[in-house]
C-alpha cells in the first residue's frame, strides 16, 4: 500500500520536507485557492505537482476537488459547474494524476465541537458532543424547527451547557462549527448557513440521494474514458445535523452510491473514523464487501464516549477500530489488483492525528498536526509490514 500524506498547499505550516521525513512517499492534496465550481487549469495542476515532484515525492489522490452547493442542490449555475468538474477530471488525467477524492456533504463539511480536547495523557485531541451540537442548533443558531430534530433529554441538557458556557466559550463553539472547507481559512457566518439550511429544506435525503445520482451519471463516464477513479468520502460524523441531510454514511449508502453509475471509476473513500462512528457500521465486513470499489483509504480511529453523545479522534491503534483487520482486507485487494496490474498500489493516509510533544506549538490545519501523523502513520506502517509478511 501507498503511504501517503495530506498536504494542504504552499502555506501548510507542515512541510513536503516534513511529509517525507515521516516516512510517506505520496501527497495527498488539491488547489485549495480555486472555488468549488470552477475548473482547474492544467498549468496550475503542473505548478503544484512540479513543486511536489521537486521535494522526491509524488501526487497519487487529489482531496478534493469539491462539489458546488448548487451540484446538490441541483440549482443556480449546476449545470456549468457539473461542466467545469469534467474539465478538471481531464485536466488531472492529461497531469497524471488519477484518482480523486470528494465528498456530498451539504453545506458544512465535516464538525466537530471542540479541536484541542485534553486527554489524560495531555495530547490536544478533536472531539464531537452532541449535546453541544445541540446546544448550538437550539440557542445560536436557532434553527426554525430545530427543536423536532432533539428529543426532550437533548434540549434539557444542551439548555443547562448552553447557560454555562460564558460568551467566549459560545463564540468558540460557534466558529469551530462553521468552520469552511478544511485547507480554507474561512469560517461560515450564521445567517448565511440559516439560508443554506433553509435552501435544503425541501431537498430532504431523498432529493440529495437523488442529485448524487444525476451527478454520478454525468461525471463517471467522463472520468472512465480518462482513467480517473472517483472516491467519494462517507459524511462526518455520518449522521444528519441542523437539518441537513447526510447520505453517505452506512453500506446501504454505499450500495445506494455504486448502483447510481455503471463504470467502474464509480467508487470509494474508505474513512475507518468517519464511518467507525456508528457502531452499526461493522468496519471490517464493508472494507471486504466493497473492496474492488476502494481506491483511496484514511485510516484513523475515534473513541465513541459512554452514553454514544460524544466521540474522540484517539491514536490510531488505540480507538474503536480493528485496524490490524482493515489493513489485512487491504492488503489481500491489493494483491487481487496486482493479478491483473503487478505495479497498482492502493494509497491510503494517516488520518488525522492528535497534537502531541512539539504539535502544541506549531501551526497546523485542524486534525493534520505534524507529529500526531508522524506516530500515526509509524503506527500503521508497522501494521502494515507485519501483515504482508503473515498473509
Amino acid at each position: 500500500m501507498e503511504q501517503t500524506w495530506r498536504w494542504f498547499g504552499p502555506q501548510d505550516a507542515v512541510s513536503l520536507i516534513d511529509a517525507r521525513q515521516a516516512g510517506a512517499t505520496g501527497i495527498v492534496t488539491a488547489l485549495h485557492h480555486i472555488p468549488p465550481g470552477q475548473p482547474w487549469a492544467t498549468e496550475d495542476i503542473q505548478r503544484r505537482k512540479g513543486a511536489i515532484e521537486n521535494a522526491g515525492l509524488s501526487w497519487p489522490v487529489v482531496e478534493s476537488v469539491n462539489v458546488s452547493e448548487d451540484i446538490k442542490r441541483r440549482a443556480g449555475n449546476w449545470q456549468a459547474h457539473t461542466g467545469a468538474y469534467c474539465e478538471t477530471i481531464r485536466n488531472l488525467a492529461a497531469c497524471g494524476i488519477h484518482t480523486i477524492c470528494y465528498n456530498f456533504m451539504p453545506v458544512l463539511d465535516w464538525l466537530r465541537t471542540d479541536l484541542d480536547w485534553r486527554l489524560p495523557d495531555g495530547s490536544l485531541s478533536m472531539r464531537f458532543d452532541a449535546v453541544a451540537a445541540a446546544a448550538f442548533d437550539l440557542f445560536i443558531l436557532k434553527r426554525p424547527d430545530a427543536a423536532a430534530d432533539w428529543d426532550e433529554s437533548y434540549q434539557s441538557r444542551a439548555h443547562e451547557l448552553f447557560q454555562a458556557m460564558s460568551a467566549p466559550e459560545r463564540e468558540r463553539l460557534t466558529a469551530v462549527l462553521l468552520a469552511a472547507l478544511p485547507g480554507t481559512r474561512g469560517v461560515h457566518s450564521l445567517d448565511s448557513v440559516r439560508e443554506s439550511i433553509a435552501a435544503y429544506g425541501e431537498i430532504g435525503a431523498e432529493g440529495l440521494r437523488a442529485n448524487l445520482g444525476e451527478f454520478l451519471r454525468a461525471v463517471c463516464p467522463v472520468a472512465q474514458e480518462a482513467g480517473v477513479r472517483l472516491a467519494i468520502h462517507p459524511d462526518d460524523p455520518p449522521r444528519s445535523f441542523f437539518g441537513l441531510p447526510r447520505i453517505v454514511s452506512t453500506a446501504g449508502d454505499f450500495e445506494f452510491l455504486l448502483n447510481q453509475a455503471a463504470e467502474p471509476a464509480n467508487g470509494i473513500t474508505f474513512c475507518s473514523g468517519s464511518l467507525g462512528v456508528r457502531p452499526d457500521n461493522d468496519l471490517t465486513a464493508m472494507a471486504r464487501r466493497f473492496a474492488e470499489r476502494i481506491f483511496f483509504v484514511h485510516l484513523r480511529s475515534i473513541r465513541r464516549e459512554e452514553g454514544a453523545d460524544a466521540f474522540h479522534e484517539a491514536g490510531h491503534l488505540d480507538g474503536d477500530a480493528d485496524m490490524v483487520s482493515l489493513v489485512k482486507e487491504f492488503v489481500l485487494e491489493e494483491r487481487r489488483r496486482r493479478l491483473d496490474d503487478p505495479g497498482v498500489s492502493i494509497p491510503f493516509r494517516p488520518d488525522h492525528g492528535n497534537k502531541i510533544l512539539t504539535d502544541a506549538a506549531r501551526a497546523s490545519v485542524p486534525g493534520y498536526p505534524a507529529v500526531g501523523r508522524l506516530r500515526g502513520l509509524a503506527e500503521l506502517r508497522g501494521i502494515l509490514r507485519a501483515v504482508e509478511a503473515l498473509v
